[in-house]
């Protein structure tokens, strides 16, 4: 199958590197346009580095390669006035919207008492309030023809992964928004559906987790192993599931959570 978000303008915010960057791309191979957002900074009280200007600049030229069209900003979601400027842009250069892809997210590693309220703060304000922020932005414009909303969580939303509760907890809280806006929206026909991974290697990574796994908690390493004989998942293999919810093959999917997990969250 081929063009199957053909002529469809979608919003995908962490789009500079990683899963972002793949939604794009497999996005713009089906034949949607795309708005790109990324904060393209990094932040304090996260310890690996956040994607650059540059990268933002790479993943534009990966889509005009597909030949769509793209609109890119550089804004943090935590923003809101920000991000819903950058969307209305967008959307009047694109002519209008018809999905947004909530992916941008951040990490942080440590156990219960090292964690600290900035690590909190950080992690809810990106990963939670964030996608709310994209919602926000994304909802006028489908109100009056329908759409789908597609918020990245993760398989640790789910099983309830330790020693990075604060990333945890946030992928759990964007499942009950997402529900919730799933029936408050189905009147209007926007679906809101969320996606969850197993581990994929997008750079989000911080070594502090590594360490606490291998030196510190390695009681704890069979909580992050699949079920099938893998590692980690590619990035691809997110961005089909996102594409499928993107399409109008998923018309009639709403409130679903989409496990592309390699089966960790069934061990």
């Amino acid at each position: 199958m081929n063009g199957r978000v053909e002529g469809k303008r979608v919003l995908v915010t962490g789009a500079a590197r990683g899963m972002g960057r793949s939604h794009a791309v497999r996005l713009a191979e089906e034949g949607a346009d795309l708005i790109l957002v990324d904060i393209c900074t990094s932040l304090p009280s996260i310890e690996y580095p956040l994607a650059t200007a540059e990268e933002l600049a790479e993943t534009v030229g990966l889509v005009e390669a597909k030949g769509r069209r793209v609109v890119a900003h550089i804004v943090d979601v935590r923003d809101e006035e920000a991000l819903k400027a950058a969307v209305d842009d967008g959307a009047a250069q694109l002519g209008g919207l018809d999905a947004s892809v909530a992916n941008a997210g951040v990490l942080t590693g440590g156990t219960w008492d090292t964690t600290t309220a900035e690590q909190w703060r950080t992690v809810v304000d990106v990963n939670l309030i964030g996608t709310w922020n994209t919602c926000r932005a994304a909802i006028p414009h489908l109100v009056d023809r329908g759409g789908s909303l597609v918020n990245i969580s993760s398989s640790a939303g789910i099983k309830g992964s330790p020693l990075h509760t604060p990333y945890t907890a946030s992928k759990a809280g964007v499942v009950g928004m997402s529900k919730a806006l799933a029936n408050e929206l189905a009147s209007v026909n926007i679906r809101v559906n969320t996606v969850h991974p197993t581990g994929v290697p997008t750079g989000m990574q911080p070594a502090s987790l590594h360490a606490l796994l291998h030196d510190r908690r390695a009681d704890l390493a069979p909580i992050f192993q699949n079920a099938l004989p893998i590692v980690m998942a590619e990035a691809v293999d997110i961005s089909n599931a996102v594409l499928f919810l993107v399409s109008d093959e998923a018309r009639y999917v709403t409130g679903l959570e989409f496990k592309v997990d390699a089966g960790v969250t069934i061990r």
